[in-house]
């Protein structure tokens, strides 16, 4: 199976996600947020097409890692090679974070049709959902870029039927707008 990735994995991020992870770009996203910090990684044909046993491959070498993290671009369009990776990273013990620009309902909407999104999901740890908002921006929010992206245990929200938000990460935090007081 192949993949198309907008570059080499990239160990050692302490920003991608909670502990030490190893993120994989995805290539390929028609979100098109307006001032994404990944607008390389939007072209469907752009980056290069990796084989998935070489993914696995650099996996097995990585050392010190507590994850990896899936992000692009957007995971969600590459699900049956993101799933294959993120079952196969889990199985040396690596815990699972996923960026996508779909909101969670909209990835179950979409499992309807396409199973493969239901399966992928269940195999995610850590969903980070929703488009980058520009209005919405904060540098406030750890591990989003703004107020609309939830952190979502996808494991107890599949489990639970109702989206389960973790808010361990969240700042109280003050601004005029009160737009990004988390509790």
């Amino acid at each position: 199976m192949k993949i198309r990735l907008a570059a080499s994995l990239q160990p050692d991020s302490i920003v991608d996600g909670a502990g030490i992870r190893t993120v994989i770009w995805t290539q390929g996203c028609s979100h098109n947020c307006k001032e994404c910090h990944n607008p390389e990684t939007h072209d469907f044909n752009g980056g290069y097409e990796f084989d998935v046993e070489d993914i696995k491959k650099k996996i097995d070498e990585l050392i010190g890692q507590d994850g990896i993290t899936l992000s692009g671009g957007d995971p969600m369009f590459q699900p049956e090679a993101c799933n294959e990776i993120a079952i196969y990273a889990k199985s040396k013990g690596l815990n699972i974070w996923c960026y996508t620009g779909f909101t969670y309902e909209k990835l179950l909407e979409l499992s309807l049709d396409k199973p493969i999104y239901k399966e992928f999901l269940g195999n995610i740890d850590v969903l980070i959902d929703g488009p980058f908002v520009l209005s919405k921006k904060s540098l406030d929010c750890t591990f989003r870029g703004s107020t609309n992206q939830r952190i979502i245990d996808t494991k107890k929200s599949l489990e639970t039927g109702n989206v389960e938000v973790i808010t361990k990460y969240d700042k109280k935090i003050k601004n005029e707008k009160k737009e990004c007081i988390f509790i």
